[in-house]
């Protein structure tokens, strides 16, 4: 009887040793990016640190430009990674702002010219990449609405009145949400841009 209590007791631990073993295998490091964009003023003007979130941040509640996407599961990996592939899109279609601009410089276009054509392109494409998602879509214009008085996005006549150059206008067409980019697991593939357009310096 005790010799078949100790095997049975034995064949326990052994159990609980595999099991042990299997669980720590199988648990996962945190993401962590290369850059963190904690380090970004500008991203972090819309993120919050979210050790749960699975890319670690998440929208900011108290955001203007991301606020409205806080009430998403930033846990949620399928979520999460939809957002992403959309986010993917929307940086992919920039192609087309760079092509309205070739074109334009080309035919000899002023520079307010050109700075007006990609600056309504960017609005397009923003409301654009929402519109397989109309509850992002809402989302999208209620924040432009908020944010720029304009459901479409900033006119290009605010963006000259807030830089004081069509240049600048033409630049900041081009420039991403690095915050958004932060979430959806893209901010270490984008980060050279933002230290070409001074957002953060290496």
């Amino acid at each position: 009887m005790r010799r078949a209590l100790t095997a049975c007791l034995a064949f326990v631990m052994l159990m609980l040793c595999c099991f042990g073993s299997a669980a720590a295998e199988t648990t996962e490091e945190p993401f962590r990016y290369i850059h963190d964009p904690a380090e970004n003023p500008s991203a972090m003007e819309d993120i919050i640190v979210n050790p749960d979130a699975v890319y670690g941040f998440s929208p900011n509640p108290e955001s203007k430009r991301l606020g409205e996407y806080a009430a998403y599961d930033w846990t949620d990996p399928e979520l999460v990674a939809q957002a992403k592939a959309t986010r993917e899109d929307y940086h992919a279609s920039l192609y087309t702002m760079y092509d309205i601009l070739y074109k334009m410089r080309a035919e000899g276009a002023s520079i307010e010219e050109m700075a007006r054509a990609v600056s309504a392109e960017r609005n397009r494409l923003r409301l654009a990449a929402y519109e397989n998602d109309p509850e992002a879509l809402a989302a999208t214009k209620k924040s432009n609405l908020e944010t720029y008085g304009n459901e479409e996005g900033p006119t290009a006549d605010s963006l000259f009145e807030k830089y004081g150059s069509w240049e600048l206008v033409i630049q900041k067409a081009f420039s991403p949400n690095a915050g958004m980019d932060a979430v959806c697991g893209l901010y270490d593939e984008y980060y050279t841009l933002y230290v070409e357009l001074g957002m953060v310096t290496e």
